[in-house]
Formats: structure tokens, C-alpha cells, sequence
């Protein structure tokens, strides 16, 4: 049977770009379909946006923080309007960077979403277009609670909050996962009062309680409230911006309500049950190897649930599309590759692998080794010294998970990931030389640590006088 293309694409965000960007360089005839903008939630309104604010927000705090320290005298605090700037820089990768990387793609950008006629065919803006292997990559959209009176207000999400003229006065923010935690501390560092109210008992309820702990000792230190475990009663508009009512009796008052509390897969449009793909609430059923319930039809990125983050979802885009092309014997499952996660305030926090409380709940035997950034003499001398390295470890080298909070955690959370997905043992991390006075640094030194308790069990100690 004759297809108009070799590989269909629909949403062209991080899994769409991986794909389609991989399958136009290896010549094959690729579609790509995108109903709002290359690069898609992450570029626009997600990871590269929400980044940006935040070096804004960090650099305004450093200022203030310098003027503070030399007693200088500060003229009254001006509306921030960052917006403007980070929409022209977006404009700029747009134009000049993203679009290029689609020059071998044939592109159907803003003409509308893409429904599936069956199996092989979609319609885009009352056009029909066939391929032999499609890939579903359309992603998630922000989740708001069905809470009481939240319909009738002008709420915020990370699609909208971009779109403001000036920081608000004051904002409330819903939800304590990383979303949340980033913009509470940017918008608070760029003068908005913030109080953030969410159902969990600690702020990033995917992460290690005493990360939150510390996150929320560090915004209480900056002014920001958290109320955590709160359930909210309803949400209501006031003369001067919106009221959140929580089940604890508080009212959080607000110019502005920015909605936080998580994603949710929407498949209204494309027509799935068209094609033959099954799917739920959570996203499209995949396989392994991502195949959705037609075995020619893939649905890597968060689309499928599995996880909501840009990183990953690359990572499935280049799996889907090498595995469309093996015989299933070679075939890569997905889960198989472990998935490092960051939230970018400050401190950073990033983790990799088994979660201590994992550990616990499975009755697994390991060690925790820990390096604190504040027993550092390079991080004391920068003023960084908030944080810490640690490694879950068991008794012969095997490590389980790792997580940082400090200085450049995103970059270092790296290492770890890459010796746990290689199955590397502690000690050849010990073995490799980190560059001198890098915080990675602190990462050969849990390493060291681990060595130096081997070394103190009575046998290594009656071996070493043996040799000595």
C-alpha cells in the first residue's frame, strides 16, 4: 500500500522533535503536525520561559541581597515586567534556531489539530494525510481541580502566566509540586507577595520529605507561605484579585491565582477509538517498546503517563522511533533507562533512581552517605553553602538512588544517573578524578565516604595490619 509519508508526527514538542527531527535526517519522508508552536509546551510555556523567570527573579534577589550587605540605599521597588523580554527571546529561538532543525520535516504548523480517520490516515484543517508508522506526541495540558467557584475565576496556569504585563502585586499559588515551588520563589523574589497552598504533607511529595522540609525553611526564610496538607474549600473573586478558602480555615488572598496541582491527558481530539489505540485517563496504553495497541502507531513523551518530564519524553521520542524500525527481538523497552529529575529554585534539587522511602517500604539493606555542601570550603567561600550529596548505597558498591540540593544538583544529578543506569559500583566514582574546587567535588567525597566505612569494619582493619 501506497502512504504519503513514512512517519506521520503529531505535536511537535520535546517526543515530536526527537522523532521527527531523527527521521527526516535518516531520509525518510516525515509529517509533522503541530496545532500551536515547535517545540511545544516546553518551549513556549514550560521549561524555557519558567527558566528564564527564574534567572530574572535570581538576579534581582542577588542585587537586592548586594544592596542589603553594602547598606546602600535603594530607590522605591518599580514594577518587574519580565514578560516582554523573555517573549522576545522565545520569538528569537523560535525564528532563528527551532524552526531550522524542521527544514527536511514537511511541516503542518497552526492549521489545526490532528483527528485520526483510521489507522493510517489523520485529517488536519479538512486535509487528509496517510503514513506508514505514526507517532502520537501531543503531551498534557495543565489539570485544574474541580474545586468549588475555581471556573468562575481568572486564574493563572503555565500556558497563561506568561502572558502577564507586570508581576502581580500578590499571588496564590495551588499546588507544592515543582511548578509551584519555581514560580512561588521567582514571583516572590520579583516583589509579589506569595502564599502556596497544596494537599501534601510536604512540598515535592516525588522527592525525599526532608528535601521539601528544607525548600520550605528556605521560603519561609524569603517570606513565602506554605500551607502544606490543606484541602481547599473553594475559591471565590474579591474586590481586589481572588480568596482561597482551605479546609483548615484560612483564607489566602491574592491579586492572582496561579493553578499548579498537576497535568491530565486530554485525547478529545484526536479520535483515538478511529484508529484502533486504546487509552485512559492517565494516557494512551503503551507496550515497552511504546507501541500503542496498533503496532505501527507509537505514543512516546507524557501522552502515555509514564513520566511528565521534557527530558524524558526526548528520550522516548529517539526510543519509539528506533524501535519502529527493529525487529522485536532488538527492540529497546523504555523502562529500562533510568529518569533524573530537577527543580530549579534555590537551592536546586534533583534526584535519580530509588526514593529512601522506597527503599524502606521494600525491605531493602543500604547505607546513606552524605557530603553537606556546608563542610565545603569552596561552597563557604561562594556563599552556597545550603545542601547536600547523598547516596543510598547497599554494602557492596551498588547504588540505588542519589539525590542533591545545592549549588548546579541539575548538572551533577547526572553522574549518578549515568553510573546507576551502567550499573557502576560507588567505587568507580571514588576512582575518577572530579575537577578541584567544583561542587561536583562533593560527589567523589559520599564516594570517599562509603570507602572510609568499608575500611573501618574489623576485618578490612585486621587485613590492612597484616599488610602494613
Amino acid at each position: 500500500m501506497h502512504y504519503d509519508y513514512d512517519v506521520g508526527v503529531i505535536g511537535l514538542g520535546p517526543a515530536g522533535m526527537a522523532v521527527s527531527i531523527m527521521a527526516a535526517e535518516m531520509g525518510l519522508h516525515v509529517l509533522g503536525i503541530e496545532k500551536r508552536s515547535l517545540g511545544g509546551e516546553c518551549m513556549s510555556v514550560g521549561c524555557i520561559p519558567s527558566k528564564a523567570l527564574l534567572r530574572t527573579a535570581h538576579l534581582r534577589h542577588s542585587v537586592s541581597r548586594f544592596a542589603e550587605f553594602a547598606l546602600a540605599e535603594t530607590s522605591p521597588p518599580q514594577p518587574v515586567r519580565p514578560f516582554a523580554r523573555i517573549a522576545e527571546h522565545l520569538r528569537f529561538i523560535d525564528e532563528k534556531k527551532t524552526r531550522a532543525m524542521f527544514a527536511k520535516v514537511d511541516l503542518k504548523l497552526r492549521e489545526g489539530p490532528a483527528s485520526f480517520v483510521d489507522p493510517h490516515a489523520v485529517e488536519v484543517g479538512g486535509h487528509r494525510y496517510t503514513a506508514k508508522r505514526f507517532f502520537v506526541c501531543t503531551g498534557t495540558r495543565p489539570a485544574v481541580p474541580p474545586i468549588p467557584g475555581i471556573r468562575d475565576i481568572d486564574y493563572l496556569t503555565n500556558e497563561t502566566m506568561f502572558n502577564l504585563d507586570a508581576v502581580p502585586e500578590s499571588l496564590v499559588i495551588l499546588g507544592g509540586g515543582a511548578v509551584g515551588c519555581e514560580m512561588a520563589q521567582a514571583f516572590r523574589r520579583l516583589g509579589s507577595h506569595v502564599s502556596l497552598a497544596h494537599m501534601d504533607e510536604h512540598l515535592l511529595p516525588n522527592g525525599d520529605w526532608d528535601a521539601g522540609r528544607l525548600l520550605e525553611d528556605v521560603f519561609a526564610a524569603e517570606g513565602i507561605e506554605v500551607h502544606n496538607g490543606r484541602r481547599i474549600s473553594d475559591v471565590s473573586a474579591t474586590g481586589g484579585g481572588v480568596a482561597m478558602r482551605t479546609n483548615a480555615g484560612e483564607t489566602l488572598r491574592g491579586a492572582r491565582l496561579l493553578v499548579a496541582a498537576g497535568r491530565r491527558f486530554d485525547a478529545t481530539e484526536l479520535h483515538l477509538e478511529n484508529a484502533g489505540v486504546e487509552y485512559n485517563e492517565r494516557g494512551i496504553c503503551v507496550d515497552g517498546a511504546l507501541r500503542t495497541t496498533q503496532p505501527h502507531i507509537f505514543a512516546p513523551g507524557d501522552a502515555n503517563g509514564a513520566y511528565l518530564l521534557s527530558h524524558a519524553a526526548m528520550h522516548q521520542g529517539m526510543i519509539a522511533l528506533i524501535n519502529s524500525m527493529l525487529p522485536r527481538p532488538f527492540r529497546r523497552g523504555f523502562q529500562r533507562y533510568v529518569v533524573p529529575w530537577a527543580v530549579f529554585t534555590e537551592p536546586q534539587i534533583a534526584h535519580v533512581g530509588w526514593l529512601e522511602r522506597d527503599l524502606k517500604a521494600n525491605d531493602v539493606a543500604y547505607e546513606t552517605i552524605e557530603a553537606k555542601y556546608e563542610d565545603y570550603g569552596a561552597a563557604i567561600a561562594e556563599g552556597i553553602a545550603v545542601g547536600s550529596v547523598r547516596a543510598y548505597v547497599s554494602p557492596s558498591g551498588r547504588i540505588y538512588g542519589a539525590r542533591v540540593i545545592g549549588e548546579g544538583a541539575a548538572e551533577m544529578i547526572n553522574e549518578w544517573g549515568l553510573a546507576i543506569q551502567n550499573r557502576l559500583r560507588i567505587h568507580k566514582i571514588m576512582m575518577l578524578q572530579h575537577a578541584f574546587p567544583s561542587m561536583s567535588f562533593l560527589t567523589k567525597r559520599v564516594a570517599e565516604g562509603w570507602m572510609m566505612n568499608r575500611i573501618k569494619s574489623p576485618r578490612v582493619q585486621k587485613l590492612l595490619r597484616f599488610v602494613s
